[in-house]
């Protein structure tokens, strides 16, 4: 074997397992993007309880009344985010502006498995829901009524109360909404004997259970019933919310208030525009800052939206090299948006962030 073959070797092993190692090996490191977004006002695929197979739902699915006629778009928006990176595939997202390269434990603490991460969002997700709910649902003027939600299965209340259980008093005092249960409650201690009333399927029923001790979290003076306690509208309306079991995190809350407040009134939200946005909704309908902002917008825009709702909190970000040919709206609470809207329908100038 002559020398120059042999230098050209020795060349080649270590460039080899470079590469083997940049194609192979990960990286501690994230990347975060446009991610996919959803249209409230469309359908969905969810799978069939009890069967293998799949049917399509709308998003935001109305019973209890009819829903109303919806033109436009409303999109929800997501950061894509990108795990198990090579060192290669960090150098490629490095090197493409729309992305943004981060150390993973800022997107996975290390004290959290990606599980725990998981049904966090999920969590979160739900909880928006709920919040999107009750927002729509006073901002619409529905009157609501406490529903049990779940039952402690070693709490005061078990086999006593089920789930969709609607209470109407405790000890004798009527309650009109979740607050009112909570407080009437723990107005008792733990030991005291209580009287519940609540409607099941249509009857009217009483109860009468001990209560037990809050907890170690709670006030070791007041009672604990051992359930969860939601609001409902008080008329029959229900709303189903489908969304992809993937998509977590709370900051889909202002848009879903929007969409069903569209679904439950007549008129157009939209006025028939693309719309898209982004934030977290309080049940008061007030509407809070989000995460990865920038990315949600090039996202909107890559799917045509030319409205983007952005929380006054967000603003400054927001302004910060948006993609051209999308106004960026901007709301602190469900009421301000539906008024931006209007402004947006009318052909008006809504309040804009910068």
């Amino acid at each position: 074997m002559s020398r120059r073959l042999l230098t050209l070797l020795a060349a080649l092993v270590p460039a080899l397992l470079l590469l083997v190692l940049a194609t192979s090996a990960t990286v501690p490191l994230v990347a975060m993007g446009p991610g996919p977004t959803y249209d409230t006002f469309g359908e969905v695929e969810v799978e069939v309880e009890g069967e293998d197979g799949v049917e399509t739902v709308p998003v935001i699915e109305v019973s209890g009344r009819d829903a109303d006629e919806t033109t436009g778009a409303l999109r929800m928006t997501t950061v894509a985010v990108r795990d198990n990176l090579t060192l290669l595939d960090a150098m490629r997202f490095w090197l493409d502006p729309v992305q943004v390269v981060v150390p993973r434990d800022q997107v996975f603490p290390p004290e959290r498995s990606r599980d725990e991460v998981r049904e966090s969002n999920a969590a979160e997700m739900v909880g928006s829901e709920n919040s999107a709910e009750v927002a729509a649902y006073g901002h619409l003027g529905i009157p609501m009524q406490p529903r049990v939600e779940a039952v402690d299965p070693e709490g005061a209340a078990a086999d006593l109360l089920r789930a969709d259980d609607i209470l109407t008093s405790i000890d004798g005092e009527r309650v009109s909404d979740s607050t009112a249960v909570v407080e009437q409650v723990s107005a008792h201690r733990p030991g005291d004997e209580v009287r519940i009333g609540f409607t099941r399927d249509g009857r009217e029923e009483t109860t009468t259970t001990t209560l037990q001790p809050a907890g170690p979290d709670g006030d070791p003076d007041q009672g604990r019933l051992g359930i969860l306690v939601g609001d409902t509208p008080a008329d029959g309306t229900d709303v189903e919310i489908n969304i992809d079991p993937n998509v977590g995190g709370p900051s889909a809350g202002l848009i879903l208030a929007i969409a069903i407040v569209d679904k439950l009134s007549p008129g157009e939200a939209t006025g028939g525009a693309e719309v898209a946005g982004s934030g977290t909704i309080r049940p008061d309908g007030t509407v809070g800052p989000i995460g990865g902002i920038t990315h949600k917008i090039r996202a909107a825009r890559e799917v045509g939206a030319t409205e983007f709702l952005v929380p006054a909190g967000n603003c400054a970000e927001a302004v910060q090299d948006p993609p051209g040919g999308i106004r960026l709206i901007e709301v602190d609470t469900l009421e301000g948006a539906l008024e931006a809207l209007e402004e947006v329908a009318s052909g008006g100038e809504p309040p804009t962030c910068g």
